[in-house]
């Protein structure tokens, strides 16, 4: 019935067995999943957060551990565990219970890809299987050969880490030879086209090169733990050559949304409620051995509003490390504004004169180094202004371009009391009056204000023209289809809420009088829900025009006729991610209010749960009214087209025969709503 689940798995076929998917999703708990990569809020029975897939400050993002689902009402998307990591890391169905099974300890059970296999996998996940392969060649590089070890591994050494460190990172090398990766590659049956692409191989014509030669490896993960690609540092003095050589951009390396030991920082970030920020590979490995994990690296990139989301949804809280270098950090001061713009918390702390992240950790024991950075991280804008005030001394031209620069900082805090708290902070230490910090203030508000209007009327001029332009039939057909797409989602809906409960519903049915005129008469039948809607429908022998919907109430069916109850996180579980988007939606309509806090502002939501019946019977007769509607309006079109000679006494008849259905319908309605 459920085609779409042979799809999903039509490029992996026996790849992983069904008893392992069974015992995944048994195990995996969407909550614990998710948490790791979002910050995730009691809130009721449910867990809510920020939405990981768009740019918001007001949490819209729901959790529901008691149906094993989550919905994010800002984008739309929904499903279950499996459909977070597909959506989210861009897993495939097969990765994503690949990576559960790691995450709970589940043993997979599966059969060797083919070449016929590797063949059909698309063009993504070959980028990542290919980068893969680089992984775990670099590190067998590393460790099992003469050159790697008296090299790669002996540098790593130096630099103090350990051999726990250098393989929890997988730090790797590349031979100093022009080939030797890509040959063994293209021996291992790797296409030398998607070699090329991830940036692993350069291809000049007929000649292939190492991309890395040369170089010790780091490589760089996604937040989930995929290899995304590498980082290179080259260990001869050749002036020539870049220090670090980073992967080209891809279809899955993306610098910009990138973080460098996201994914071994992550769950320290949420339990500690900061994140370190460095520059460096180096500064977040050495971190980490110190035991400081809540560190993450830009790795030598402007810092970028991607980068500061990812954080974002792990905590408010950012701790920006900067080294003794004086020009450095002021050229990273501009960056950090738009940590501000994002809501964020920041601070800043700087290390000793000719120290950086890495040599200090070196040098100091845990408890050392998390005391430094207790004790000397300021607040950013406190920082800023004794910084510029320092380079401002005496001249007064600098001195007021500064305090407009600092003003600028202040105004991109969405917080109002915050920026408050921050101007008088600024009037003490610029030593300038409150009146005229909150005067450039509200400019620069102003001003930002103005460029939003414009912005929004330019918008809204340019959908006036598009829906100005759109036909008035264009208009009536969408008002139809979406009538028939509200109606079908209830009857889904339904289904979905109500299917396994039981209730009292009159039943409706003409019958002749004495004089055999037709009389409405009605009887009162128990039934299940799932029965009730099933029956009406075969009755009316129609089927549901909306594609998904009608692929649901199919499923949702046959379950019902073979379970005695419907389970939701066993239902959810059973279909495909592309389906599940649409039931994860209608379950967690119910739990939407819960975001916006509506019952502790005293505004009521009324339960559905209490008026079952009246509100299943009203979906069925809204169905049935709207298609008899369609069929009459299709009956007298063509009768409007047909040759006047012709006799359209059995059509008419007919359309005689659905209106007095309809007005029965319209009487069985009103007798349900009132």
């Amino acid at each position: 019935m459920f085609s779409e689940n042979k799809k999903t798995f039509k490029n992996y076929p026996n790849l992983i067995s069904k008893s392992t998917i069974d015992s995944v999703f048994e195990t995996a708990r969407v909550e614990e999943v998710i948490q790791d990569f979002v910050q995730l809020k009691k809130s009721g029975t449910n867990f809510k957060g920020l939405s990981p897939f768009t740019d918001e400050r007001t949490p819209s993002f729901m959790v529901s551990p008691v149906k094993q689902i989550w919905k994010d009402f800002s984008s739309g998307k929904g499903g279950n565990v499996v459909a977070f990591l597909m959506e989210h890391e861009h897993y495939t169905y097969p990765e994503a219970i690949k990576y559960l099974a790691k995450k709970y300890g589940i043993e997979i059970e599966e059969t060797q890809q083919t070449d016929e296999q590797k063949e059909q996998a698309n063009e993504r996940e070959s980028m990542y299987l290919v980068s893969e392969f680089a992984n775990k060649y670099f590190q067998k590089i590393l460790h099992k050969t003469d050159a790697g070890q008296a090299i790669g591994l002996s540098y790593f050494k130096e630099r103090g880490f350990t051999n726990e460190t250098i393989k929890k990172f997988e730090l790797g090398y590349c031979l100093d030879d022009w080939d030797a990766f890509t040959k063994e590659a293209l021996a291992e049956g790797y296409k030398l086209d998607y070699l090329e692409k991830t940036g692993l191989s350069i291809v000049k014509g007929e000649r292939q090169f190492d991309r890395f030669k040369g170089r010790v490896m780091f490589p760089i993960h996604s937040m989930s733990g995929r290899v995304l690609g590498f980082g290179g540092r080259i260990l001869t003095s050749d002036k020539k050559a870049a220090k670090y050589l980073n992967s080209p951009e891809s279809e899955i390396y993306h610098k910009s949304k990138v973080l460098y030991g996201i994914s071994y920082a992550k769950q320290a970030i949420a339990k500690e409620d900061n994140c370190y920020l460095v520059e460096g590979y180096t500064d977040v490995i050495q971190f980490h051995q110190s035991g400081v994990e809540n560190v993450v690296s830009s790795s030598g990139t402007a810092l970028t509003t991607e980068q500061i989301r990812l954080i974002s949804r792990l905590t408010k809280n950012i701790t920006v490390l900067f080294d003794g270098d004086a020009a450095g950090i002021r050229a990273s001061l501009r960056g950090i504004d738009l940590i501000l713009e994002q809501g964020m918390n920041v601070k800043v702390c700087t290390f000793p004169e000719g120290e950086d992240p890495d040599s200090f950790a070196r040098q100091k024991s845990e408890d050392q180094l998390k005391e430094f950075l207790a004790e000397n991280a300021t607040d950013f804008i406190s920082f800023k202004a004794s910084l510029l005030m320092k380079d401002a001394k005496n001249d007064p031209v600098k001195k007021a371009a500064l305090i407009r620069d600092m003003v600028s900082s202040i105004a991109k805090i969405p917080d109002t009391i915050q920026q408050e708290v921050y101007l008088q902070e600024c009037s003490r230490i610029m030593d300038i009056s409150e009146d005229v910090l909150f005067s450039t203030l509200a400019q620069l508000t102003k001003k930002g204000e103005q460029d939003q209007k414009r912005a929004a009327k330019k918008d809204q001029k340019s959908f006036k023209v598009v829906r100005d332009n759109q036909p008035n039939q264009e208009q009536q057909t969408i008002r139809r289809v979406d009538e028939l797409h509200v109606l079908e989602r209830g009857i889904v809906s339904a289904l979905l809420l109500y299917g396994n409960e039981k209730r009292e519903f009159e039943e409706m049915f003409l019958e002749a009088d004495e004089s055999g005129e037709p009389v409405l008469k009605s009887a009162h039948v128990e039934r299940k829900v799932s029965r009730k809607i099933y029956l009406d429908l075969q009755e009316d022998e129609v089927a549901l025009a909306n594609p998904d919907f009608r692929a649901i109430y199919e499923h949702l069916i046959e379950y019902y006729n073979r379970e005695e109850k419907l389970i939701i996180e066993k239902f959810v579980s059973e279909i495909p991610p592309e389906k599940s988007a649409i039931v994860t939606d209608i379950l967690m309509a119910e739990e939407q209010y819960q975001l916006s806090d509506w019952m502790r502002q005293d505004i009521p939501v009324k339960s559905k749960n209490e008026q079952i019946d009246r509100l299943v019977s009203e979906t069925i007769l809204n169905f049935r009214r709207h298609l008899l509607m369609s069929k009459i309006k299709e009956l007298q079109s063509s009768i409007t087209e047909l040759n006047a000679e012709v006799d359209n006494s059995e059509k008419l008849e007919e359309i005689m025969d659905y209106i007095q259905l309809r007005k029965t319908i319209e009487e069985k309605l009103n007798r349900v709503t009132s």
